[in-house]
């Protein structure tokens, strides 16, 4: 039956992709791949030959359209992203929103995702979190930060290397210096580390050593 399968892939090490997931993409008519480039070295690892087209922040809104015609017309998508679940900070809402509006079957399956071994890792309290993804670069990141500074609950973010320094200055500005803070980098990856500490200590380690690779950052929420 014709369906929308959202398909997360490995955030760094490929042993992490399931079972069920390459299956998927064997038998699915088209892959829809944020970068073919990418997402084509993913596929040609697991002996994936299956069609793929480019689906991503740029051209989302003009290619959602004709994909759900194609579903509609009996054939079977999967989503993937470069790494991690689909449209968790990357794209992938609309094309679901859309399918669920024209009433085919999305089926999301369980898998990689890095926030998850970021908060479990940290130490912080994760019974109750709230996942904040990329900041605000320029417009709204103050009034961002504010707002935060009163939340409670354990907060997530992605960060970009180059930023990182620059956003845990924030966070000892508007959070505090005694605030604990966790950073997760390149998980599951070769050199995959976690530096803890207060917001203070974080920040000194790295601008002492600045960091390179994929970066999640765990922030306890206000006591």
């Amino acid at each position: 039956m014709s369906k929308l399968y959202i398909v997360p892939t490995p955030i760094g090490n490929l042993e992490d992709i399931t079972f069920r997931a390459i299956r998927i993409l064997k038998e699915v008519d088209f892959i829809l791949a944020e970068d073919t480039r990418t997402s084509g070295k993913l596929l040609k690892h697991f002996e994936i030959a299956t069609q793929m087209h480019s689906h991503h922040m740029h051209n989302e809104h003009k290619s959602v359209k004709g994909v759900v015609q194609r579903i509609e017309n009996g054939e079977t998508c999967a989503l993937i992203s470069d790494a991690g679940t689909p449209a968790i900070s990357d794209p992938g809402f609309l094309l679901t929103r859309a399918c669920v509006e024209n009433n085919i079957e999305v089926d999301c399956l369980p898998g990689a995702t890095a926030f998850v071994p970021a908060l479990v890792n940290s130490g912080l309290p994760n019974d109750k979190f709230v996942f904040e993804g990329f900041l605000p670069v320029k417009k709204g990141r103050q009034t961002r930060f504010l707002l935060l500074a009163e939340e409670t609950r354990t907060m997530i973010f992605y960060e970009s290397p180059h930023k990182l320094v620059k956003t845990l200055g924030h966070f000892v500005a508007y959070f505090g210096a005694e605030r604990r803070v966790s950073v997760s980098r390149e998980l599951t990856k070769m050199f995959e580390e976690t530096i803890r500490g207060t917001a203070t200590e974080v920040l000194a380690h790295y601008t002492a050593k600045p960091p390179k690779g994929e970066i999640v950052v765990i922030v306890e929420g206000k006591k």
